[in-house]
Parts: C-alpha cells; structure tokens; sequence
C-alpha cells in the first residue's frame, strides 16, 4: 500500500533536502533523517534536538516525513502484535477500539 505512494514520492522528497550553506561544508539531511531525529527528540523531550531537526527541512517536508514516519512504526507493531494497524494506532492513542 504505502509502497506505491513511495515510488510516486520519490522526485517529490528529493526535492525537499535541505540546501547546504554557502560557504561552509555542511551535510545535508534529508526529511526522513529530520523526521528521526525530530520524533526521538520529542519522545526525550530534547528542545535542542527538535530545534535543530525543524532547521534541516521545511516544516511541509517534516510534516510528512513525521507522517511517514509514523504510518511505518504502526504498520510494524501491528506486524509484529499480529493485530490490524487501525487496533495499534488507538492503543497507543489511548482511545477505545472501534
């Protein structure tokens, strides 16, 4: 399912890496790596690490990238409680299973 949306995505996200600074050598990260580091750090509650994520890409780009990010992490509890994606993502909203 989430592969073909992917595939369409591809040119659309690399478009979305940040632009190096003029002047100095700076490694890009790309929106997927921003998303990482953005959710790890708001699950640490590190202000500087969030900072520093949302100055990588746009905030469209982490949106998605946040997004993405967390389609997979259910899609992979789910895989691994052996239970649907619909039942994971409530369980960890704390809301009632429909």
């Amino acid at each position: 399912m989430f592969g073909g949306i992917r595939k369409s995505f591809t040119g659309f996200l690399r478009s979305w890496r940040s632009e190096e600074s003029a002047g100095r050598e700076k490694r890009t990260h790309n929106l997927f790596e921003a998303a990482a580091v953005y959710v790890s750090a708001c699950a640490e509650d590190d202000q500087d690490q969030m900072d520093e994520a949302l100055a990588w890409v746009s905030p469209e780009a982490l949106s998605f990238g946040v997004t993405e990010l967390a389609c997979r992490a259910v899609i992979a509890l789910a895989r691994e409680r052996d239970e649907s994606p619909r039942t994971v993502a409530r369980e960890l909203l704390g809301l009632p299973t429909a």
